[in-house]
C-alpha cells in the first residue's frame, strides 16, 4: 500500500503525463544530455534512482534562467490544460461564477457559495497541516509559480472543481429543466479537465489530485442530508449575518501557522471573506423579500440561448463584472491605507501584507465587500439599467 501511494506521489510520473501531452524540458529533449528517459514508478531496492543522476551544466543552466526551460509541442491541448487550470483561480471566482447569479438562479449561487467555502476551508487547511511537498522541477515542468510555495495534498483545485460541479448537479433538477445525464457529462467532464490540467501544469502529483477529489466527493456526501436545513438557517435565523462574519473571520485568524509563508492563509482569507459577504447579502435578500429567484412554478424551463438572451447576459457579465472588480479595487485600497496608517507602516512595504495583523483583515474586509455587492446591488442595478 505504502508503495503504491509512494508511486502516485512521484514526480516522473507527473513529468511523464507532461511529455504524453507535449510539455517537453528543453534539458530532456537533446539527445545530448544523457541516454533514454527514466521510466516512471518508485526505483527497485538497491538500485540507484536516474533522477538522481544530474548533469551540472544542466543546474546552471536552470539557474541562469530562474526556472528550467521548456518546450510546447501540442499547442491546443496547452491551451486547454491553461484554461482548464484557470477555472480555479480568482479571475474565474469573481468574474465567472457570479454569472450563475445573475443570469441563473440565486439559490444556485448560493448552495455553490456554501459548498464551495467549506471544501476550499478544509483543503487549505489540510495542506497545511500535513505539509506535503509539490512535484520536483525538474523533471517536472512548472508552468505556475505563485502557488508553488505552497503544499500539495490534497489539490483544491481538484476540491473546488468536483464541488462547484457537481453542487450545481445535484441541487439543479429541483429548480431547472434539463437532462440529468447530460448534466452528468458536464460536470464529470469539467472536473476531470482541471484535476488533469494541474499535473500538465506540473502543481500537483496524482496522489494530490485524487486525493482532492475522493475528500470533495466525501464532504458533499456527509453533508447533502442538510443542505435545505441549512438553507433555511442561513435565510431566516435572526443570528445568521453575525454567525456568518464572526465564525469566518475567527477561522481566519486561527489559521495554521506555517513555518514559511505561502499564499494559503491569504487565499483561505479571500474565500471565507467572499462566502461570508454573500451569505450575509442572501439573508438580507430575504429580509427585503426580493430574492431574484425564477418566478412561476419550479422547475422552470432551461432559458433560451436566442441572440437576445445571449446578448443580456454578456451586458450583466460586463456590468456585473466590472462592479465587481471596482469593488475588490477599492476596498483593497481602503483597508491596506487604514491598516497600514494603524501599524504605523510605510505604503512602499510591500511585504507588509504578508503579516497576518494586516493580510487577514485586508483580505476578508475587500472580499466581503465583493460578496456583498454581489449578491445585494449587482441584480439591482440591472434592474435600474433593464437588463435583469
Amino acid at each position: 500500500m505504502l508503495r503504491r501511494l509512494s508511486y502516485l506521489q512521484d514526480s516522473e510520473l507527473v513529468a511523464r503525463f507532461q511529455r504524453r501531452c507535449g510539455l517537453v524540458l528543453v534539458e530532456a529533449a537533446r539527445p545530448d544530455r544523457g541516454g533514454p528517459e527514466p521510466r516512471g514508478g518508485p526505483p527497485e531496492e538497491g538500485r540507484p534512482d536516474p533522477r538522481d543522476e544530474k548533469d551540472p551544466s544542466e543546474d546552471q543552466e536552470r539557474t541562469a534562467c530562474g526556472r528550467p526551460r521548456y518546450e510546447v509541442r501540442n499547442w491546443p491541448l496547452h491551451f486547454l490544460f491553461l484554461l482548464s487550470a484557470g477555472l480555479g483561480h480568482e479571475v474565474f471566482y469573481i468574474t465567472c461564477l457570479p454569472c450563475i447569479h445573475w443570469s441563473l438562479d440565486p439559490f444556485l449561487c448560493r448552495r455553490l457559495v456554501n459548498m464551495w467555502t467549506l471544501v476550499m476551508y478544509v483543503g487549505q487547511v489540510m495542506k497545511d497541516v500535513l505539509k506535503l511537498p509539490r512535484p520536483l522541477s525538474p523533471p517536472v515542468v512548472k508552468l505556475e509559480t505563485r502557488v508553488d510555495a505552497e503544499y500539495g495534498l490534497p489539490s483544491t483545485h481538484a476540491m473546488a472543481a468536483t464541488a462547484i460541479s457537481f453542487t450545481v448537479l445535484l441541487s439543479a433538477p429541483s429548480r431547472i429543466q434539463f437532462q440529468f445525464e447530460v448534466g452528468l457529462l458536464i460536470a464529470l467532464t469539467l472536473s476531470s479537465l482541471v484535476c488533469l490540467s494541474r499535473l500538465y501544469t506540473g502543481m500537483h502529483s496524482v496522489l494530490d489530485v485524487v486525493c482532492g477529489a475522493l475528500i470533495s466527493a466525501a464532504i458533499l456526501l456527509l453533508t447533502y442530508p442538510y443542505w435545505e436545513a441549512f438553507d433555511r438557517l442561513q435565510l431566516t435565523s435572526r443570528v445568521s449575518p453575525v454567525a456568518a462574519l464572526s465564525l469566518p473571520l475567527l477561522l481566519s485568524y486561527t489559521y495554521p501557522a506555517a513555518a514559511r509563508y505561502s499564499t494559503t492563509r491569504g487565499d483561505t482569507t479571500t474565500i471565507l471573506g467572499a462566502g461570508a459577504g454573500s451569505s450575509v447579502g442572501y439573508w438580507v435578500n430575504q429580509q427585503l423579500g426580493q430574492t431574484f429567484e425564477p418566478r412561476g412554478r419550479l422547475p422552470v424551463p432551461f432559458p433560451a440561448m436566442t441572440a437576445g438572451a445571449l446578448a443580456l447576459g454578456a451586458a450583466r457579465f460586463l456590468v456585473g463584472g466590472a462592479a465587481l472588480l471596482g469593488t475588490r479595487q477599492a476596498a483593497k485600497t481602503l483597508s491596506l491605507r487604514a491598516l497600514y496608517s494603524w501599524y504605523g507602516v510605510p505604503r512602499s512595504d510591500g511585504d507588509a501584507r504578508r503579516r497576518r495583523e494586516i493580510e487577514v483583515p485586508y483580505k476578508f474586509v475587500t472580499y466581503t465587500a465583493v460578496g456583498l455587492v454581489n449578491s445585494i446591488l449587482v441584480n439591482r442595478v440591472f434592474v435600474l439599467l433593464g437588463i435583469l
